[in-house]
C-alpha cells in the first residue's frame, strides 16, 4: 500500500515552490489563489524571500503547506491509500485526501500560525531534542520536574524533542544528560509546541475547526494524537483540535501504518525529513522524496 506522508513546520528553503510556479499551470493558478485568501503575496517571499522572512510565523506554516498540498495535486501518479502529516503537516494530509478543501485548509494553517505566535508570546517557552535516551526515561524525567515540561515530538527511536517553560525544559536537559543522553540541546524555536502552554492557541483554533466543514476522506489519515487510522469526518475534528497541545507520535504512526500494510512512503513537500525519520524507524522501508 502505498502511503504519503507531509512535513511540519521547518522544512522550509528559501525559492520553495517557484519550480512548481513556473512549471505547472494548476500551481501557479493554486499560488495565486492562495495569495489572495492570505492577504499578501506569500509566493513573493517563498520564491524571493530571505530565509529571515521565511521564517516568521504567518509565512512558514502557510508556506509548508502550500508547497505540500499543490506538490501533490501536481503528482500524476498521486494515488494514497493512507496518508500522514508531522504537526503541521497533518493539514497537508488532510487537504491531500481529501477531508479537507485547498480554501479551508490555507485558512486553518493561516490562523494556527497566528494563534501559536500569541501563545508563544504569554511566557518564556522553548524545546529541546534529546538523543539517544529511551523514551520512558524522558517520559519520567519530565514528570519528576517541577514545572510545565512534556514530550513534544516522537521522532524516532531514540530522538525524542520535550517542550514546555524555559526554565523546566533547560532544567530537564541537564538532567537527560546525566541520565546518558547523547544530547539534549535547545531548539531554536519561540515557544513550546505541542505542550500545555498552547492551551489559548488550541483553544482559538478549535473554534474555526469546528466552523469549518471536514469531508470523508479517500483515505485513511493517521494522526499525530492517536498514531492509527482515522476515516471519521467527526473523528478528524476532535483529534485536530488536540493535536496543539498533545504530542505528535510520529514513530507509532509510522509503525501503525507499516503493521497495516503500508510497502512504501512518499515524502510530498519540501526537505526529505520525514524519509530520513520513517528510514529510523524501519530500515526495511522504502522511501521515496516527491
Amino acid at each position: 500500500m502505498k502511503a504519503y506522508v507531509f512535513p511540519g513546520q521547518g522544512a522550509q528553503f528559501t525559492g520553495m515552490g517557484k519550480d512548481l510556479y513556473e512549471k505547472s499551470a494548476v500551481a501557479k493558478a493554486l499560488f495565486e489563489r492562495a495569495n489572495e485568501i492570505l492577504g499578501f503575496r506569500i509566493t513573493d517571499i517563498m520564491f524571493d524571500g530571505t530565509a529571515e522572512e521565511l521564517k516568521e510565523t504567518k509565512v512558514t506554516q502557510p508556506a509548508v503547506f502550500l508547497h505540500s498540498v499543490i506538490l501533490a495535486k501536481t503528482l500524476e501518479d498521486f494515488n494514497p491509500e493512507m496518508v500522514a502529516g508531522h504537526s503541521l503537516g497533518e493539514f497537508s494530509a488532510l487537504v491531500a485526501n481529501g477531508a479537507l478543501s485547498f480554501e479551508d485548509g490555507l485558512q486553518l494553517v493561516a490562523k494556527r500560525a497566528l494563534a501559536m505566535q500569541k501563545a508563544c508570546e504569554i511566557a518564556p517557552s522553548t524545546m529541546a531534542a534529546v538523543l539517544n535516551l529511551d523514551d520512558t526515561i524522558v517520559e519520567d524525567i519530565c514528570a519528576s520536574i517541577d514545572g510545565v515540561v512534556v514530550p513534544a515530538n516522537y521522532n524516532c527511536p531514540g530522538q525524542l524533542v520535550i517542550s514546555g517553560a524555559y526554565h523546566a525544559v533547560e532544567l530537564a536537559c541537564e538532567k537527560m544528560k546525566e541520565a546518558g543522553a547523547k544530547r539534549a540541546l535547545l531548539l531554536p524555536v519561540g515557544g513550546a509546541f505541542h505542550s500545555p502552554m498552547m492551551e489559548p492557541a488550541r483553544e482559538e483554533l478549535a473554534a474555526a475547526i469546528e466552523a469549518t466543514t471536514f469531508s470523508t476522506p479517500s483515505c485513511p489519515v493517521y494522526q499525530n494524537v492517536t498514531a492509527s487510522a482515522v476515516s471519521d469526518a467527526e473523528e478528524i475534528k476532535r483529534n485536530l483540535i488536540v493535536q496543539l497541545t498533545a504530542p505528535v507520535k510520529w514513530t507509532q504512526s509510522v509503525q501503525q501504518m507499516i503493521a497495516d500494510g503500508a510497502t512504501s512512503f512518499t515524502e510530498v513537500g519540501p526537505g526529505k525529513v520525514l524519509v530520513g525519520l520513517v528510514n529510523k524507524i524501519n530500515k526495511e522501508a522504502a522511501t521515496f522524496s516527491a
